[in-house]
């Protein structure tokens, strides 16, 4: 049977509540007019809420990396160094935008799938001393891995020069992050992930010492400046135009996670996040990461099945959209999302599908429906 309805459960973009597609489709405002003024400030009100933090935030017309390369263009000259994290894919974007800006990479190469260790980073930052900032995701998507920000948070007070710059791209909206009290000087989000809202717009925090930092580091950015963006943030506009419905949508995605409220949300997460662990589990299969996160789930393959196949079936024959493996992970894992606008029935969804699959490519370990059932046994006790 052709499937007749389109899902997705890719960890970004996510799916889009029905709300936020109608704010979406509102007729289009002037990014200077005095209604877009008072949204654009009531979003950057309603962030500050769901990153807790007391600082600045600020919103970009940008993927996530946008953020990231802001963040490494503004706050580090030349020749600065800072120790960046790369455990997956997207720790390796902050070496290459190191790079790309002149500032020296100190890398704390971690096997994919593995959390970096704390004393990993006292190390580096006793090895190296004068490093502007501590690089790293607090969970690493292509890896379905959380790192323990809180605690290089709590690292990082005994070494003020450094800068805790935090990935949180797939982290904000799946968990209750209480941003300043981490220690996060600078975090980072995208609208596209937990944050239920199209790909498009970038948002980046700075508490005080960030802010401080800015005015010490030489102007190198022209788009992503965050100088110019503060100035006219803090007034309600933009440096440039905007994705002016795109903000829309976002403030009314916002309003969701409100009205949920941010420990609601992060307990739904843990909830499907430990259903889908145990329904992966029941049909015999290993989770990639050690330090499982909880907005999306890392699957080995079986030995002699290729990954992109169960990805293709999913797609293909069942209209579901799940993730496979990056870089040298390509064929060797599939992902499964359980961020955002996901409830109960994605989560069942999303296992029976992997089911189908992997007995279509020959692995027959288990019984179908034994994903499902173990899940409702975790959402029976714990929903």
């Amino acid at each position: 049977m052709k499937p007749i309805k389109k899902r997705l459960l890719t960890p970004g973009p996510t799916m889009v509540p029905e709300r936020v597609l109608e704010a979406l489709s509102r007729p289009t405002l002037y990014h200077r007019s005095p209604e877009f003024k008072r949204i654009f400030l009531e979003t950057r009100e309603l962030l500050k809420r769901v990153l807790r933090t007391e600082g600045e935030v600020l919103i970009l017309t940008s993927s996530g990396t946008g953020a990231m390369e802001a963040a490494v263009s503004n706050l580090f000259n030349p020749g600065d160094s800072a120790v960046v994290v790369v455990g997956g894919k997207f720790g390796q974007r902050w070496q290459e935008l190191c790079l790309t800006y002149g500032v020296e990479p100190v890398v704390i190469e971690v096997e994919w799938g593995r959390a970096v260790k704390v004393e990993e980073v006292k190390r580096a930052l006793e090895e190296n001393p004068g490093v502007k900032g501590v690089l790293v995701q607090i969970c690493e998507t292509s890896t379905g891995t959380i790192h323990p920000v809180r605690e290089i948070g709590e690292l990082l007070k005994n070494y003020p020069e450094a800068l805790l710059i935090a990935d949180g791209i797939t982290a904000y909206g799946v968990y209750d992050i209480p941003t300043d009290e981490w220690g996060i000087d600078v975090a980072i989000t995208g609208s596209q992930k937990a944050l239920m809202t199209p790909p498009g717009l970038a948002v980046i925090s700075l508490n005080g010492r960030a802010q401080e930092r800015l005015e010490q580091v030489e102007e190198r950015a022209y788009y992503f400046n965050l100088k110019k963006e503060l100035k006219q943030q803090r007034k309600g506009q933009t440096a440039y135009t905007t994705a002016t419905n795109l903000v829309v949508a976002l403030n009314e995605a916002l309003k969701m996670i409100e009205e949920e409220g941010l420990g609601e949300v992060a307990r739904r997460h843990a909830l499907l996040a430990e259903a889908t662990r145990e329904g992966i589990k029941a049909l015999g299969l290993e989770l990639f990461s050690e330090s499982p996160a909880n907005g999306v789930t890392a699957v080995r393959v079986p030995e002699g099945i290729d990954g992109q196949e169960i990805v293709k079936i999913a797609r293909e024959e069942f209209g579901v959209t799940i993730a496979g493996g990056q870089e040298h992970l390509k064929g060797k894992i599939f992902r499964l999302s359980h961020m955002g606008y996901v409830d109960i029935f994605d989560v069942l969804t999303g296992l029976e599908v992997a089911e189908f699959a992997l007995k279509k490519l020959g692995y027959d370990s288990f019984k179908l429906g034994s994903s499902v059932g173990a899940a409702m046994e975790v959402f029976s006790q714990k929903g």
